[in-house]
């Protein structure tokens, strides 16, 4: 179901590969506007390049540095006029047990996936408010269910949904939106990227991408979501299934999930 989003921005942190890059050829495909940032010039550029649009507007900014954000979204205020919707999806993982971790590992998932969110949020927010419009966290079930391994992707997502909620609860009366969503496993290049306990990329994937939710799919129920205002979405059965059973038995989930993780290749549960 294709629904509209004529005239107006919307502003996608991330967007040049999986969930965020889906989000922007979504977006323009309805008839937005789009901005995107990323950190790799590059990336960028091979984005322009693909989409081939006037709609498309790129920026190179680094989400864990609250100046290029700020710069970020002035340049798509001064350039597009306005931010409608804000997602913040810029994301970082990691698999590595919390005793072998360096602390430095968790201070960098949490500068750009949490504080991120809140540097474009907190510059976006003015344009967003005058627009009555919706400001987006791209999450995980992380956010609902502490995972091993991933102590510092937890404890940022876990920050971002919290977050979200309170200024939820601030605008509830304002005409805007806040919202935040959580794929489950999709099929991107985060695991690639997820950082060992040294703070290297490990640069291979645990699982079977081919069987995970694409991330087109995902950004068309994203998309969906955003239209109808809705408060949060969930995606894949065994993402609703990880939260219904953390908040019914979570003494039993927190079995449930060691034992899942356990089994991942190379698993640091060992």
């Amino acid at each position: 179901m294709q629904h509209s989003f004529q005239n107006k921005v919307v502003v996608i942190t991330g967007g040049t590969s999986g969930i965020g890059k889906a989000l922007a050829e979504a977006f323009l495909q309805a008839g937005a506007r789009v901005a995107v940032c990323g950190r790799k010039q590059d990336s960028l550029q091979a984005l322009e390049q693909e989409l081939a649009t006037d709609s498309l507007y790129t920026y190179q900014a680094d989400v864990s540095k609250e100046e290029d954000c700020k710069r970020f979204i002035d340049q798509v205020i001064t350039r597009l006029g306005k931010v409608d919707i804000l997602i913040n999806n810029a994301g970082i993982s990691m698999r590595a047990l919390f005793r072998d971790a360096e602390v430095s590992v968790l201070k960098q998932l949490m500068d750009i996936n949490f504080w991120g969110t809140v540097y474009c949020t907190k510059y976006a927010l003015p344009s967003v408010l005058a627009n009555n419009g919706t400001i987006v966290g791209v999450s995980s079930i992380a956010g609902y269910r502490g995972l091993p391994g991933r102590t510092g992707y937890s404890a940022s997502k876990f920050a971002m949904q919290g977050f979200l909620e309170a200024l939820r609860t601030e605008n509830l009366h304002t005409g805007v939106n806040v919202m935040w969503v959580c794929p489950g496993f999709t099929a991107s290049n985060i695991r690639n990227t997820a950082l060992n306990e040294q703070g290297r990329a490990q640069g291979e994937t645990p699982l079977d991408e081919s069987r995970l939710m694409s991330a087109e799919a995902v950004a068309q129920s994203i998309l969906k979501a955003i239209y109808k205002r809705k408060r949060t979405l969930v995606l894949t059965g065994q993402g609703k299934l990880t939260v219904l059973l953390s908040k019914l038995i979570p003494g039993i989930a927190d079995g449930l999930v060691y034992n899942h993780f356990k089994k991942e290749p190379g698993s640091p549960l060992k």
